[in-house]
């Protein structure tokens, strides 16, 4: 049991591992090319986006409830509010349509 514990943690190490030295062993010399630099300027936010947008969508259970929430931190945002203004306004104006819906 303790020896299978001790595998997967070596094999999670070696993955974690790998994944942040092959860049570094692929790109040696500068990226040049303004295409492939504009991708890779991009990639953390829609990585970001890819992973967080769906959950937003099921966090309260309520696709409605969940919508509001979107699009009002999606306006805040927008309006280049702070992080916590955007979560904040995004919390409240979910509970305010589920305490809404909740008594109609």
């Amino acid at each position: 049991m303790t020896l299978k514990i001790i595998g997967y943690v070596a094999v999670m190490a070696g993955v974690t591992y790998l994944i942040r030295m092959l860049p570094f062993v692929i790109f040696r010399k500068k990226i040049k090319s303004q295409f492939v630099r504009s991708f890779l300027y991009y990639v953390p936010y829609s990585v970001l986006g890819a992973m967080t947008i769906p959950e937003i969508f099921y966090s309260t259970g309520d696709r409605i409830s969940a919508t509001a929430g979107f699009v009002v931190g999606a306006i805040l945002a927008l309006k280049k509010k702070s992080l916590i203004v955007v979560a904040l306004g995004a919390c409240i104006a979910a509970y305010v349509t589920i305490l809404v819906m909740w008594f109609i």
